[in-house]
């Protein structure tokens, strides 16, 4: 059963509603986009969107970090990037003859890695450390990333000349991957009739201090284990699929059980449902699979495969509520 009072489900629900109505103010008409934002950051994951140039996605990591009074940073990552660029370097202070550590744009709340597939794989690594464990390790020293920690990391689908594949290490760090893409034609009317006044104003709706509070509450959603079932089997069919090389791993199973806990409670629930894992699982799973290169020829996608995997693995009928 769950451990959450009414109350506290009720200002969480609330809270988190309020975080996605004031990035909703600069990025228009992306409500379900920005809602998968804030799963990411409030169930300790990552988050990285694969989107073309000029879709809001700076405006998106700027407008997280300031709604939760944080600290946001962008890197552009570039074929000559080096590690020491993302996470700082020790240097030597000749006035008071000591060692300085100059910390690098991971240390923040929100951190926007943009075009991560450009940078090359040694440096790419340099966020390894830091978005499994939050923290950074320099000449011997390790220090902590901001709590909470989040990084937007963002690849362009087509321009892959002069790119790095990412490995699948790397990205099974990344809990979802989802995209902005290009708004409406309704929305665009509207940005562009906004263009000529001043931006809104964003002023911070949550504390950082709020954003680990919920982190906390959302631990104690319950979930049945009828439903954790499910998620093992749809986990498993990854795996066992013809068109997969390499299916989704146990910490893939860990995501999307602390991302389906997050939306349920964003939803005023205390339980997780199985329509919440089937929801959330094509953005949790679908970038952690590696296809095999003639389904891939053949045009098959991996999200394609999640959900076919969605539509032959029976949810439990019972059992879903606590």
């Amino acid at each position: 059963m769950s451990t959450l009072s009414t109350e506290q489900r009720a200002w969480f629900a609330e809270s988190f509603s309020k975080l996605v109505a004031n990035v909703e103010q600069v990025v228009l008409g992306k409500r379900h986009v920005i809602e998968l934002a804030f799963t990411a950051m409030v169930a300790e994951g990552h988050l990285l969107l694969e989107d073309m140039p000029g879709t809001g996605k700076t405006s998106l990591a700027r407008a997280m970090g300031k709604s939760v009074q944080g600290v946001s940073t962008r890197i552009q990552f570039t074929p000559d990037l080096l590690p020491g660029d993302v996470t700082g370097m020790t240097v030597y202070d000749q006035q008071k003859a000591e060692f300085e550590f100059h910390a690098g744009p991971i240390f923040a709340n929100v951190v926007l890695a943009d075009e991560i597939n450009r940078a090359s794989p040694k440096t790419q690594s340099a966020l390894l450390e830091a978005m499994e464990e939050r923290q950074v390790t320099v000449d011997g020293v390790t220090r902590q990333t901001g709590a909470p920690f989040l990084v937007v990391a963002t690849q362009n689908p087509v321009e892959q000349a002069g790119t790095y594949r990412l490995p699948e290490a790397q990205l099974d760090r990344f809990l979802l991957k989802t995209s902005l893409g290009y708004p409406d034609h309704a929305t665009t009317v509207r940005i562009l009739e906004a263009s000529g006044s001043k931006a809104p104003e964003l002023h911070p709706v949550m504390t950082l201090q709020g954003v680990l509070e919920m982190t906390e509450l959302a631990k104690g959603v319950f979930i049945d284990p009828l439903v954790m079932d499910y998620i093992v089997r749809i986990v498993e069919a990854t795996r066992n699929a013809a068109q997969v090389r390499l299916g989704a791993s146990v910490r893939a199973a860990l995501g999307l059980t602390r991302a389906a806990k997050v939306w349920a409670l964003a939803h005023d629930r205390d339980f997780v449902t199985p329509d919440d894992v089937k929801g959330l699982a094509e953005v949790t799973l679908a970038h952690r699979l590696v296809l095999d290169p003639e389904a891939e020829f053949e045009g098959v996608t991996a999200g394609a495969v999640i959900g076919q995997i969605l539509l032959d693995t029976k949810p439990p009928t019972q059992g879903a509520e606590g």
